[in-house]
Protein backbone atom coordinates (compact mmCIF):
# COMPACT_ATOMS: atom_id res chain seq x y z
CA UNK A 1 0.00 0.00 0.00
CA UNK A 2 2.73 2.45 0.95
CA UNK A 3 4.92 1.67 -2.07
CA UNK A 4 2.03 2.18 -4.47
CA UNK A 5 0.89 5.39 -2.75
CA UNK A 6 4.31 7.06 -3.05
CA UNK A 7 4.46 6.63 -6.83
CA UNK A 8 2.54 9.87 -7.29
CA UNK A 9 4.57 12.15 -4.97
CA UNK A 10 7.90 10.77 -6.21
CA UNK A 11 6.96 11.48 -9.83
CA UNK A 12 5.55 14.89 -8.88
CA UNK A 13 8.77 15.96 -7.17
CA UNK A 14 11.51 14.35 -9.30
CA UNK A 15 10.47 16.31 -12.38
CA UNK A 16 11.44 19.61 -10.70
CA UNK A 17 15.16 19.04 -11.37
CA UNK A 18 14.60 17.57 -14.86
CA UNK A 19 12.76 20.44 -16.58
CA UNK A 20 15.90 22.31 -17.60
CA UNK A 21 17.79 19.30 -19.04
CA UNK A 22 14.64 18.09 -20.81
CA UNK A 23 14.11 21.52 -22.35
CA UNK A 24 17.72 21.61 -23.50
CA UNK A 25 17.63 18.12 -24.97
CA UNK A 26 14.32 18.52 -26.81
CA UNK A 27 14.63 22.21 -27.69
CA UNK A 28 11.55 23.20 -25.65
CA UNK A 29 11.15 26.52 -23.78
CA UNK A 30 10.02 26.66 -20.11
CA UNK A 31 6.44 27.49 -21.15
CA UNK A 32 6.25 24.11 -22.90
CA UNK A 33 8.14 21.98 -20.37
CA UNK A 34 5.77 23.32 -17.68
CA UNK A 35 3.17 20.96 -19.17
CA UNK A 36 5.21 18.07 -17.80
CA UNK A 37 4.10 19.29 -14.35
CA UNK A 38 0.61 20.46 -15.28
CA UNK A 39 -0.21 17.33 -17.26
CA UNK A 40 0.37 15.07 -14.27
CA UNK A 41 -1.60 17.38 -11.96
CA UNK A 42 -4.56 17.45 -14.33
CA UNK A 43 -4.56 13.69 -14.84
CA UNK A 44 -4.28 13.02 -11.12
CA UNK A 45 -6.97 15.50 -10.10
CA UNK A 46 -9.39 13.87 -12.53
CA UNK A 47 -8.18 10.31 -12.08
CA UNK A 48 -8.21 10.06 -8.28
CA UNK A 49 -12.00 10.25 -7.75
CA UNK A 50 -12.81 8.40 -11.00
CA UNK A 51 -10.53 5.47 -10.22
CA UNK A 52 -11.54 5.70 -6.58
CA UNK A 53 -15.13 5.04 -7.60
CA UNK A 54 -13.99 2.01 -9.61
CA UNK A 55 -12.11 0.80 -6.53
CA UNK A 56 -15.38 1.01 -4.57
CA UNK A 57 -17.19 -1.02 -7.22
CA UNK A 58 -14.63 -3.66 -8.18
CA UNK A 59 -12.31 -3.79 -5.21
CA UNK A 60 -8.78 -2.46 -4.64
CA UNK A 61 -6.79 -5.40 -6.04
CA UNK A 62 -7.83 -5.08 -9.68
CA UNK A 63 -7.44 -1.31 -9.82
CA UNK A 64 -4.17 -1.32 -7.87
CA UNK A 65 -2.62 -3.87 -10.25
CA UNK A 66 -3.98 -2.17 -13.37
CA UNK A 67 -2.83 1.26 -12.18
CA UNK A 68 0.70 0.17 -11.30
CA UNK A 69 0.97 -1.65 -14.63
CA UNK A 70 0.11 1.64 -16.39
CA UNK A 71 2.85 3.33 -14.33
CA UNK A 72 5.40 0.87 -15.70
CA UNK A 73 4.24 1.37 -19.28
CA UNK A 74 4.27 5.16 -18.86
CA UNK A 75 7.79 5.02 -17.44
CA UNK A 76 8.97 2.97 -20.40
CA UNK A 77 7.25 5.35 -22.84
CA UNK A 78 8.86 8.37 -21.19
CA UNK A 79 12.32 6.82 -21.24
CA UNK A 80 12.03 6.33 -25.02
CA UNK A 81 10.08 9.51 -25.90
CA UNK A 82 11.47 11.22 -29.02
CA UNK A 83 9.51 14.47 -28.59
CA UNK A 84 8.09 16.65 -25.83
CA UNK A 85 4.54 15.75 -26.88
CA UNK A 86 5.18 12.06 -26.27
CA UNK A 87 6.84 12.93 -22.97
CA UNK A 88 3.78 14.92 -21.85
CA UNK A 89 1.59 11.95 -22.85
CA UNK A 90 3.79 9.72 -20.67
CA UNK A 91 3.31 12.11 -17.74
CA UNK A 92 -0.46 12.07 -18.23
CA UNK A 93 -0.40 8.26 -18.19
CA UNK A 94 1.71 8.42 -15.03
CA UNK A 95 -0.94 10.66 -13.47
CA UNK A 96 -3.74 8.23 -14.22
CA UNK A 97 -1.68 5.18 -13.25
CA UNK A 98 -0.62 6.60 -9.90
CA UNK A 99 -4.22 7.57 -9.11
CA UNK A 100 -5.22 4.03 -8.14
CA UNK A 101 -2.96 3.27 -5.18
CA UNK A 102 -4.14 5.84 -2.62
CA UNK A 103 -7.91 5.16 -2.98
CA UNK A 104 -7.07 1.44 -2.93
CA UNK A 105 -5.07 1.89 0.29
CA UNK A 106 -7.92 3.74 2.00
CA UNK A 107 -10.40 1.09 0.83
CA UNK A 108 -8.15 -1.70 2.08
CA UNK A 109 -7.76 -0.02 5.47
CA UNK A 110 -11.53 0.24 5.89
CA UNK A 111 -12.02 -3.33 4.63
CA UNK A 112 -9.49 -4.70 7.10
CA UNK A 113 -11.25 -2.93 9.97
CA UNK A 114 -14.54 -4.51 8.90
CA UNK A 115 -12.95 -7.94 8.48
CA UNK A 116 -11.26 -8.00 11.87
CA UNK A 117 -13.79 -6.00 13.86
CA UNK A 118 -10.96 -3.82 15.15
CA UNK A 119 -10.77 -0.15 14.30
CA UNK A 120 -7.21 1.08 14.78
CA UNK A 121 -6.17 2.67 11.49
CA UNK A 122 -4.20 5.62 12.87
CA UNK A 123 -0.84 3.91 12.42
CA UNK A 124 -1.63 2.88 8.84
CA UNK A 125 -2.98 6.32 7.92
CA UNK A 126 0.11 7.93 9.44
CA UNK A 127 2.37 5.62 7.44
CA UNK A 128 0.60 6.65 4.23
CA UNK A 129 0.87 10.36 5.02
CA UNK A 130 4.45 10.33 6.32
CA UNK A 131 5.75 8.17 3.48
CA UNK A 132 4.23 10.55 0.91
CA UNK A 133 5.77 13.55 2.68
CA UNK A 134 9.15 11.86 2.92
CA UNK A 135 9.22 10.88 -0.73
CA UNK A 136 8.13 14.36 -1.78
CA UNK A 137 11.07 15.76 0.20
CA UNK A 138 13.71 13.42 -1.21
CA UNK A 139 12.21 13.38 -4.74
CA UNK A 140 14.31 16.27 -6.13
CA UNK A 141 17.47 14.81 -4.57
CA UNK A 142 16.66 11.36 -6.00
CA UNK A 143 15.90 12.91 -9.37
CA UNK A 144 19.21 14.76 -9.40
CA UNK A 145 21.07 11.57 -8.53
CA UNK A 146 19.35 9.59 -11.28
CA UNK A 147 19.98 12.33 -13.84
CA UNK A 148 23.64 12.41 -12.82
CA UNK A 149 23.90 8.65 -13.28
CA UNK A 150 22.03 8.18 -16.54
CA UNK A 151 20.48 11.41 -17.82
CA UNK A 152 16.96 12.77 -17.50
CA UNK A 153 15.35 9.69 -19.05
CA UNK A 154 16.22 7.69 -15.92
CA UNK A 155 13.57 9.54 -13.89
CA UNK A 156 11.01 7.91 -16.17
CA UNK A 157 12.75 4.55 -16.42
CA UNK A 158 12.89 4.16 -12.63
CA UNK A 159 9.10 3.67 -12.71
CA UNK A 160 9.57 0.30 -14.45
CA UNK A 161 11.21 -1.51 -11.48
CA UNK A 162 8.94 0.32 -9.04
CA UNK A 163 5.92 -0.85 -11.02
CA UNK A 164 7.19 -4.43 -11.12
CA UNK A 165 7.71 -4.39 -7.35
CA UNK A 166 4.15 -3.14 -6.82
CA UNK A 167 2.77 -5.78 -9.18
CA UNK A 168 4.60 -8.62 -7.45
CA UNK A 169 3.69 -7.48 -3.93
CA UNK A 170 0.12 -6.66 -4.96
CA UNK A 171 -0.40 -10.04 -6.62
CA UNK A 172 0.96 -11.83 -3.55
CA UNK A 173 -0.60 -9.82 -0.73
CA UNK A 174 -3.78 -8.04 -1.80
CA UNK A 175 -7.06 -9.87 -1.10
CA UNK A 176 -8.55 -11.63 -4.10
CA UNK A 177 -12.19 -11.34 -3.01
CA UNK A 178 -13.04 -7.77 -2.08
CA UNK A 179 -16.20 -8.13 -0.04
CA UNK A 180 -16.96 -4.42 -0.05
CA UNK A 181 -16.89 -4.32 -3.85
CA UNK A 182 -19.20 -7.32 -4.04
CA UNK A 183 -21.60 -5.56 -1.68
CA UNK A 184 -21.49 -2.41 -3.81
CA UNK A 185 -22.25 -4.40 -6.96
CA UNK A 186 -25.12 -6.16 -5.23
CA UNK A 187 -26.53 -2.86 -4.02
CA UNK A 188 -26.23 -1.40 -7.53
CA UNK A 189 -28.07 -4.39 -8.99
CA UNK A 190 -30.90 -3.98 -6.46
CA UNK A 191 -31.27 -0.24 -7.00
CA UNK A 192 -34.34 0.51 -9.13
CA UNK A 193 -33.79 2.33 -12.41
CA UNK A 194 -34.80 6.00 -12.53
CA UNK A 195 -38.15 6.99 -13.93
CA UNK A 196 -38.31 6.31 -17.62
CA UNK A 197 -35.54 3.75 -17.42
CA UNK A 198 -32.85 6.24 -18.38
CA UNK A 199 -29.43 6.61 -16.83
CA UNK A 200 -29.00 3.21 -15.22
CA UNK A 201 -25.62 1.55 -15.73
CA UNK A 202 -24.48 -1.96 -14.81
CA UNK A 203 -22.61 -2.16 -11.54
CA UNK A 204 -23.12 1.56 -10.85
CA UNK A 205 -20.72 2.76 -13.56
CA UNK A 206 -21.60 6.26 -14.75
CA UNK A 207 -19.28 7.11 -17.67
CA UNK A 208 -21.26 10.21 -18.66
CA UNK A 209 -21.00 11.57 -15.13
CA UNK A 210 -17.29 10.81 -15.04
CA UNK A 211 -16.78 12.59 -18.39
CA UNK A 212 -18.67 15.70 -17.25
CA UNK A 213 -16.76 15.77 -13.97
CA UNK A 214 -13.49 15.51 -15.89
CA UNK A 215 -14.54 18.35 -18.22
CA UNK A 216 -15.43 20.52 -15.23
CA UNK A 217 -12.06 19.94 -13.55
CA UNK A 218 -9.98 20.31 -16.72
CA UNK A 219 -11.57 23.65 -17.64
CA UNK A 220 -11.28 24.94 -14.08
CA UNK A 221 -7.67 23.87 -13.62
CA UNK A 222 -6.56 25.11 -17.04
CA UNK A 223 -7.86 28.55 -16.07
CA UNK A 224 -6.25 28.44 -12.63
CA UNK A 225 -2.89 27.43 -14.11
CA UNK A 226 -2.80 30.41 -16.49
CA UNK A 227 -5.52 32.93 -15.54
CA UNK A 228 -5.81 35.62 -18.20
CA UNK A 229 -8.50 37.51 -20.14
CA UNK A 230 -7.72 35.34 -23.15
CA UNK A 231 -9.03 32.32 -21.24
CA UNK A 232 -12.40 33.92 -20.43
CA UNK A 233 -14.25 31.00 -21.96
CA UNK A 234 -12.78 28.39 -19.59
CA UNK A 235 -14.81 29.42 -16.50
CA UNK A 236 -17.94 29.48 -18.66
CA UNK A 237 -17.23 25.98 -19.91
CA UNK A 238 -16.58 24.87 -16.33
CA UNK A 239 -19.94 26.28 -15.21
CA UNK A 240 -21.72 24.59 -18.12
CA UNK A 241 -20.03 21.26 -17.44
CA UNK A 242 -20.80 21.62 -13.72
CA UNK A 243 -24.48 22.29 -14.36
CA UNK A 244 -24.74 19.31 -16.71
CA UNK A 245 -22.89 17.16 -14.17
CA UNK A 246 -25.27 18.08 -11.34
CA UNK A 247 -28.32 17.45 -13.55
CA UNK A 248 -26.92 14.08 -14.61
CA UNK A 249 -25.97 12.90 -11.12
CA UNK A 250 -29.36 13.78 -9.67
CA UNK A 251 -31.16 11.71 -12.30
CA UNK A 252 -29.23 8.43 -12.48
CA UNK A 253 -29.79 5.48 -10.18
CA UNK A 254 -26.10 4.88 -9.48
CA UNK A 255 -24.25 8.18 -9.94
CA UNK A 256 -20.50 8.58 -10.10
CA UNK A 257 -20.75 11.00 -7.16
CA UNK A 258 -23.95 10.69 -5.15
CA UNK A 259 -24.70 14.40 -4.77
CA UNK A 260 -27.76 13.74 -2.60
CA UNK A 261 -25.69 11.82 -0.06
CA UNK A 262 -22.69 14.12 -0.41
CA UNK A 263 -24.86 17.21 -0.09
CA UNK A 264 -26.33 15.81 3.11
CA UNK A 265 -22.86 15.06 4.52
CA UNK A 266 -21.89 18.54 5.66
CA UNK A 267 -18.93 17.36 7.75
CA UNK A 268 -17.33 15.64 4.73
CA UNK A 269 -17.83 18.75 2.56
CA UNK A 270 -16.18 20.79 5.30
CA UNK A 271 -13.24 18.38 5.23
CA UNK A 272 -12.84 18.90 1.47
CA UNK A 273 -12.95 22.67 2.03
CA UNK A 274 -10.32 22.48 4.78
CA UNK A 275 -8.10 20.38 2.54
CA UNK A 276 -8.38 23.00 -0.20
CA UNK A 277 -7.69 25.92 2.15
CA UNK A 278 -4.81 24.24 3.94
CA UNK A 279 -3.02 23.21 0.77
CA UNK A 280 -3.63 26.54 -0.97
CA UNK A 281 -1.61 28.21 1.79
CA UNK A 282 0.95 25.40 1.92
CA UNK A 283 1.63 25.37 -1.82
CA UNK A 284 1.59 29.17 -2.05
CA UNK A 285 4.37 29.19 0.53
CA UNK A 286 6.31 26.36 -1.10
CA UNK A 287 6.23 27.92 -4.57
CA UNK A 288 6.32 31.62 -3.68
CA UNK A 289 8.73 31.52 -0.77
CA UNK A 290 11.19 29.41 -2.76
CA UNK A 291 11.11 31.87 -5.65
CA UNK A 292 11.66 34.78 -3.27
CA UNK A 293 14.65 33.08 -1.65
CA UNK A 294 16.35 32.87 -5.05
CA UNK A 295 15.24 36.16 -6.59
CA UNK A 296 14.39 38.47 -3.68
CA UNK A 297 16.93 37.17 -1.16
CA UNK A 298 19.54 36.36 -3.82
CA UNK A 299 20.32 32.78 -2.81
CA UNK A 300 21.47 30.08 -5.16
CA UNK A 301 19.21 27.07 -5.72
CA UNK A 302 21.31 24.82 -3.46
CA UNK A 303 21.31 27.38 -0.64
CA UNK A 304 17.55 27.91 -1.01
CA UNK A 305 17.10 24.15 -0.69
CA UNK A 306 19.01 24.16 2.58
CA UNK A 307 16.87 27.02 3.94
CA UNK A 308 13.77 24.94 3.14
CA UNK A 309 15.15 21.87 4.91
CA UNK A 310 13.58 22.87 8.29
CA UNK A 311 10.19 22.90 6.53
CA UNK A 312 10.52 19.22 5.70
CA UNK A 313 12.10 18.20 8.99
CA UNK A 314 9.50 19.87 11.20
CA UNK A 315 6.65 18.46 9.12
CA UNK A 316 7.99 14.91 9.31
CA UNK A 317 8.75 15.23 13.02
CA UNK A 318 5.27 16.49 13.85
CA UNK A 319 3.66 13.73 11.77
CA UNK A 320 5.73 11.04 13.45
CA UNK A 321 5.04 12.33 16.97
CA UNK A 322 1.31 12.98 16.62
CA UNK A 323 0.37 10.47 13.95
CA UNK A 324 -1.07 7.74 16.17
CA UNK A 325 -3.46 10.17 17.86
CA UNK A 326 -6.48 11.07 15.78
CA UNK A 327 -7.27 14.35 17.60
CA UNK A 328 -8.62 15.81 14.39
CA UNK A 329 -9.90 19.12 15.74
CA UNK A 330 -6.78 19.73 17.87
CA UNK A 331 -4.47 19.07 14.92
CA UNK A 332 -6.41 21.35 12.60
CA UNK A 333 -6.54 24.18 15.15
CA UNK A 334 -2.82 23.87 15.85
CA UNK A 335 -2.04 23.62 12.14
CA UNK A 336 -4.07 26.71 11.19
CA UNK A 337 -2.57 28.70 14.08
CA UNK A 338 0.92 27.72 12.93
CA UNK A 339 0.04 28.91 9.41
CA UNK A 340 -1.16 32.23 10.83
CA UNK A 341 2.07 32.69 12.81
CA UNK A 342 4.18 31.81 9.77
CA UNK A 343 2.29 34.20 7.48
CA UNK A 344 2.65 37.06 9.96
CA UNK A 345 6.37 36.32 10.30
CA UNK A 346 6.74 36.47 6.50
CA UNK A 347 5.68 40.13 6.65
CA UNK A 348 8.94 40.90 8.47
CA UNK A 349 11.19 39.34 5.84
CA UNK A 350 13.41 41.65 3.84
CA UNK A 351 16.02 41.17 1.15
CA UNK A 352 18.69 41.76 3.78
CA UNK A 353 17.18 39.56 6.52
CA UNK A 354 19.60 37.30 8.37
CA UNK A 355 19.49 33.79 6.92
CA UNK A 356 18.23 32.27 10.17
CA UNK A 357 14.95 34.23 9.89
CA UNK A 358 13.63 32.64 6.65
CA UNK A 359 14.86 29.27 7.96
CA UNK A 360 12.83 29.81 11.14
CA UNK A 361 9.77 30.77 9.08
CA UNK A 362 10.20 27.56 7.08
CA UNK A 363 10.34 25.53 10.29
CA UNK A 364 7.08 27.09 11.50
CA UNK A 365 5.35 26.48 8.18
CA UNK A 366 6.40 22.84 8.30
CA UNK A 367 4.27 22.24 11.41
CA UNK A 368 0.90 22.52 9.60
CA UNK A 369 2.23 20.26 6.86
CA UNK A 370 2.60 17.58 9.50
CA UNK A 371 -0.86 18.20 10.97
CA UNK A 372 -3.46 19.40 8.47
CA UNK A 373 -3.24 16.75 5.77
CA UNK A 374 -3.15 13.88 8.26
CA UNK A 375 -6.07 15.33 10.24
CA UNK A 376 -8.20 15.71 7.12
CA UNK A 377 -7.33 12.16 6.06
CA UNK A 378 -8.43 10.84 9.47
CA UNK A 379 -11.62 12.92 9.31
CA UNK A 380 -12.48 11.57 5.88
CA UNK A 381 -11.94 8.00 7.06
CA UNK A 382 -14.60 8.56 9.75
CA UNK A 383 -17.03 10.70 7.73
CA UNK A 384 -17.18 9.01 4.33
CA UNK A 385 -19.66 6.31 3.40
CA UNK A 386 -17.65 3.05 3.69
CA UNK A 387 -19.08 1.88 0.36
CA UNK A 388 -17.63 5.00 -1.31
CA UNK A 389 -14.41 5.43 0.65
CA UNK A 390 -12.30 5.09 -2.51
CA UNK A 391 -14.02 7.89 -4.42
CA UNK A 392 -14.09 10.06 -1.29
CA UNK A 393 -10.35 9.59 -0.86
CA UNK A 394 -9.90 10.55 -4.49
CA UNK A 395 -11.93 13.74 -3.98
CA UNK A 396 -9.74 14.60 -0.99
CA UNK A 397 -6.66 14.41 -3.23
CA UNK A 398 -8.48 16.45 -5.88
CA UNK A 399 -9.14 19.15 -3.27
CA UNK A 400 -5.41 19.20 -2.57
CA UNK A 401 -4.51 19.61 -6.25
CA UNK A 402 -7.07 22.38 -6.66
CA UNK A 403 -5.33 24.12 -3.77
CA UNK A 404 -2.00 23.68 -5.57
CA UNK A 405 -3.42 25.24 -8.72
CA UNK A 406 -4.95 28.15 -6.79
CA UNK A 407 -1.59 28.70 -5.09
CA UNK A 408 0.19 28.70 -8.44
CA UNK A 409 -2.25 31.32 -9.75
CA UNK A 410 -1.71 33.45 -6.62
CA UNK A 411 2.06 33.29 -7.01
CA UNK A 412 1.76 34.40 -10.63
CA UNK A 413 -0.54 37.28 -9.63
CA UNK A 414 1.68 38.60 -6.84
CA UNK A 415 4.98 38.09 -8.69
CA UNK A 416 4.15 39.58 -12.12
CA UNK A 417 7.70 40.84 -12.67
CA UNK A 418 9.69 38.56 -10.40
CA UNK A 419 9.64 37.38 -6.80
CA UNK A 420 10.44 40.64 -5.00
CA UNK A 421 9.86 41.39 -1.32
CA UNK A 422 6.76 43.53 -1.93
CA UNK A 423 5.14 40.67 -3.82
CA UNK A 424 6.06 38.27 -1.01
CA UNK A 425 4.30 40.49 1.53
CA UNK A 426 1.17 40.65 -0.63
CA UNK A 427 1.30 36.88 -1.01
CA UNK A 428 1.64 36.59 2.78
CA UNK A 429 -1.59 38.53 3.28
CA UNK A 430 -3.36 36.23 0.81
CA UNK A 431 -2.05 33.19 2.69
CA UNK A 432 -3.00 34.77 6.02
CA UNK A 433 -6.60 35.18 4.86
CA UNK A 434 -6.71 31.50 3.88
CA UNK A 435 -5.24 30.41 7.23
CA UNK A 436 -7.75 32.49 9.18
CA UNK A 437 -10.59 31.03 7.14
CA UNK A 438 -9.23 27.52 7.79
CA UNK A 439 -9.23 28.22 11.54
CA UNK A 440 -12.79 29.54 11.39
CA UNK A 441 -14.08 26.54 9.43
CA UNK A 442 -12.40 24.24 11.95
CA UNK A 443 -13.61 25.98 15.11
CA UNK A 444 -17.19 26.33 13.86
CA UNK A 445 -17.47 22.69 12.74
CA UNK A 446 -19.15 20.94 15.66
CA UNK A 447 -19.00 17.58 13.87
CA UNK A 448 -15.25 17.41 14.49
CA UNK A 449 -15.94 16.96 18.19
CA UNK A 450 -17.81 13.72 17.49
CA UNK A 451 -14.95 12.01 15.59
CA UNK A 452 -13.77 9.14 17.75
CA UNK A 453 -12.41 5.66 17.01
CA UNK A 454 -15.25 3.21 16.57
CA UNK A 455 -15.75 -0.46 16.02
CA UNK A 456 -16.27 -1.50 12.43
Amino acid sequence: MVLGSVLNPVNSSMIAVALVPIGGALGAPPAQTAWLVSGLYLATAVGQPVIGRLVDLFGPRRLYLAGTAVVGLAGLLGSLAPTLGVLVAARVLLGFGTSAAYPAAMHLTRGEAERTGRDSPAGVLTALAVSAQTVAVIGPTLGGLLIGLGGWRTIFLVNVPLSLACLVLGARRLPRTPRAAASARTAAARTPAPRGGRGARPHGIDPAGMALFAALLVCLMLFLMEPSPAGWYLPLLAVAAGAAFVRRELRVAEPFIDLRVLGGNGPLLATFLRQFLGYTTAYAFLYGFTQWLEEGRGLRAAAAGLVLLPLSLSGLLVSAVTGRREAVRGKLVAGSLAQIVGCVAMLDLRAGSAIWLPAAVAAVMGVPQGLNGLANQNALYRQADPARIGSAAGLLRTSMYLGAMAASAADAAFFPHGADTAGLHHLSLFMLAGAVLLLAVTVLDRALGTITPRKA
